[in-house]
């Protein structure tokens, strides 16, 4: 077991979604500079016939936008641990020259790292059909998706399309959860930083992990509620009565109004966040019976140059990999 924190959490990434509902300070807009630098950029990837993921940053140049990559991925690591970036002309482009921008983007950020055994790089969010949970995942549906954190340090999203209603994307910091167990209900927080089974479906790794996880002066947090029941009960060992009490707390307290933050991801917008501190969610969703209007989003997940460093018993799970028997 990893030490066990028994501070409140005081930086900037324990922050509650009513402080920041009228503050607009989270908001990043581009620029009519920062657009055309971004596009002179995508024109040099078609002059050169290339398509996601095959080409590196060196093939997408947005030196000028050194500084701004620069505070993106500060705020992600040091700061509030998210941030949304307003303003790209989505209509402009095809679904393919989003994918080239986004990607380009991220690039700069970070290294993109595959979500799942197919290998792929760029991931499309959106509504495939009926919940399998063992073929289809719940971001594939139009269903509820609850708070979770990916295996990656950080998870972005660009929207292409919103859904005709619903569908909202929500966050929750996990430092400011802490902070409530600690006060409210502190006889948790020492379950809550032992090892829990982890199973993945994409992979089937049986790994484990803790939810909290305080190394070298930060806490990280990694919840993924579905995968940690799976592999307790394919192990024999479903969770204890007070295990899913935790778990039931955590839950409680992500999905309070005052705790989470709330925002529809207009066309155009982008979303970064730390998996070692924030938790995501979205509400279900009602689409369009057309195809082509139907709510669609691109995912990275990034590998991150100025990422914390993770405690033994809290292992880095940056993208999804075929294990060795």
């Amino acid at each position: 077991m990893s030490v066990i924190h028994k501070e409140k959490i005081t930086d900037p990434s324990a922050w509650k979604g009513k402080s920041l509902k009228g503050d607009d300070s989270w908001i990043y807009h581009w620029s009519d500079e920062s657009i055309s630098v971004l596009e002179k950029a995508l024109e040099n990837i078609k002059q050169k016939g290339l398509k996601v993921p095959d080409f590196t940053k060196a093939d997408f140049p947005i030196t000028e936008l050194s500084k701004e990559v620069a505070c993106f991925n500060e705020e992600l690591e040091n700061g509030r641990g998210f941030i949304l970036i307003r303003g790209l002309p989505i209509d402009r482009y095809t679904d393919d020259e989003a994918a080239i921008i986004y990607y380009g983007l991220g690039l700069h950020m970070g290294t993109p790292v595959p979500q799942n055994l197919k290998g792929d790089m760029l991931g499309h969010v959106k509504n495939i059909g009926a919940i399998d949970p063992k073929s289809v995942r719940v971001y594939e549906t139009n269903e509820y998706l609850p708070y979770h954190a990916d295996l990656s340090d950080v998870v972005g999203l660009l929207s292409l399309r919103k859904a005709k209603s619903g569908g909202m994307s929500s966050l929750s910091s996990a430092m400011t959860l802490y902070n409530e167990i600690l006060e409210k209900n502190p006889e948790y927080i020492g379950l809550l930083h032992r090892l829990f089974k982890l199973e993945h479906l994409d992979d089937g790794d049986p790994g484990f992990t803790p939810i909290f996880s305080y190394h070298k002066g930060k806490l990280s947090a990694r919840y993924l509620r579905q995968y940690i029941e799976i592999a307790q009960n394919n192990a024999g060992a479903p969770l204890s009565n007070v295990e899913v009490e935790a778990l039931d707390l955590i839950d409680t307290t992500l999905n309070d109004p005052d705790i989470r933050l709330d925002m529809m991801m207009e066309p155009g917008d982008i979303q970064f966040a730390n998996n070692y501190t924030i938790f995501h969610s979205r509400t279900s969703f009602e689409d369009y019976d057309e195809v082509a209007r139907r709510r669609h989003l691109y995912r990275l997940w990034l590998k991150m140059p100025n990422a914390r460093e993770l405690a033994p018993d809290f292992p880095g799970r940056n993208g999804i990999t075929k294990r060795e028997a």
